[in-house]
């Protein structure tokens, strides 16, 4: 493939990500039309139980330009379905409109999809190219794959430390060590995932609303572990102004409010699996988990994590309670004024989905 093809491909990533929030538990997907190097159409699935960005390519292609779509080049993120879910399948859309050539980057692995979007289009005499930018692409697509191969959320671990690894304070209150920019990339971060989750010591020390307040786009569920069930109703995340749920060895009688729901879990060495085919079942497929040590600590030993976004605070703390350790080192570092964000992945996930 030449660079102009692989600048195309670009695009449809950078399209698919303006879907992050309100796509899931579909794929972020983009999909570009291109006609002798000129892109003439270009669309992303924009939510949930809507078109999928190859139909809104097309739909956005003007009418001088119409004529040209039998002769041009479908660019997409993902591979097209086959199935007839929410909306009809897009391989019909790509054999209506004659399309006769498509590129996709990466194969989506949902059931009845898997390959057989690619089989059809080629039985139909479409030319089907598979792998452009294909590292990148499976890396957008890493949250649904995870989703329908595992049957639980793509799990996202977040927190900040300082330089010397400490997290908190030695007794439970709470300690902010990261910047305003980390505060508002965290607000984003909370718009684009279906649920955040804490601990019931992070819900008393630091009282977190856990909701999208300094970023555009909604706000996520909250989840809390509570295994004893008595957390005070007092909380902000009772404030019923966002769906939570709380996950409790014991039933809370009276629930705070119709906002709150709790769930019954065992707090063994099996709670974060059951956990997150919980939430799978909830449809949750994109899952935050912001602390505290325990909770984090947990999902770390239980291998069920995908990636974590750690802040490291340009701030000397001299004493408190150690951070988690990660098995592996970040994999990409980014400034954040005189911080720093690590972004690590876990490369056994990643094997599982091969």
């Amino acid at each position: 493939m030449d660079r102009p093809s692989e600048r195309f491909m670009q695009r449809c990533f950078d399209l698919a990500r303006l879907g992050a929030g309100t796509t899931s538990p579909n794929p972020l997907v983009g999909a570009v039309l291109v006609h002798d190097r000129r892109i003439i159409g270009e669309g992303y699935h924009q939510a949930y139980g809507q078109a999928h960005a190859e139909v809104n390519a097309v739909a956005s292609v003007l009418p001088a330009d119409t004529h040209l779509i039998p002769h041009s080049t479908l660019y997409v993120s993902l591979e097209p379905c086959d199935i007839h879910g929410n909306t009809p399948p897009c391989t019909r859309l790509i054999l209506d409109q004659k399309i006769p050539r498509v590129v996709i980057s990466y194969i989506d692995h949902s059931p009845g999809v898997d390959g057989a979007g690619v089989a059809r289009l080629r039985e139909a005499g479409v030319e089907v190219v598979v792998g452009l930018l294909g590292k990148e692409g499976e890396e957008l697509s890493l949250p649904r794959n995870t989703f329908v191969r595992q049957n639980r959320p793509y799990v996202i671990l977040k927190f900040a430390q300082s330089k010397a690894g400490i997290f908190a304070p030695p007794e439970n209150r709470q300690l902010w060590l990261s910047n305003d920019y980390s505060k508002r990339l965290t607000h984003r971060w909370r718009s684009e995932v279906d649920a955040v989750l804490v601990g019931a010591n992070t819900a008393i020390a630091d009282n977190p609303q856990l909701t999208n307040r300094y970023y555009f786009g909604r706000s996520p569920r909250r989840i809390v572990l509570d295994r004893l069930g008595n957390l005070p109703h007092s909380l902000a995340l009772f404030d019923g102004k966002e769906p939570t749920l709380v996950y409790s060895e014991k039933k809370s009688t009276p629930e705070p409010s119709n906002n709150v729901r709790y769930h019954h879990l065992t707090f063994d060495g099996q709670m974060a699996r059951n956990l997150l085919a919980s939430l799978a079942g909830q449809k949750i497929s994109l899952l935050m988990v912001e602390g505290g040590i325990k909770t984090l600590q947990a999902f770390i030993q239980a291998g069920l994590w995908d990636e974590a976004r750690v802040f490291l605070a340009d701030r000397y703390v001299p004493e408190g309670r150690k951070a988690p350790v990660l098995p592996e080192p970040p994999v990409k570092t980014y400034p954040l004024g005189k911080d720093e964000l690590l972004f690590f992945r876990n490369p056994l996930q990643s094997l599982n989905l091969h």
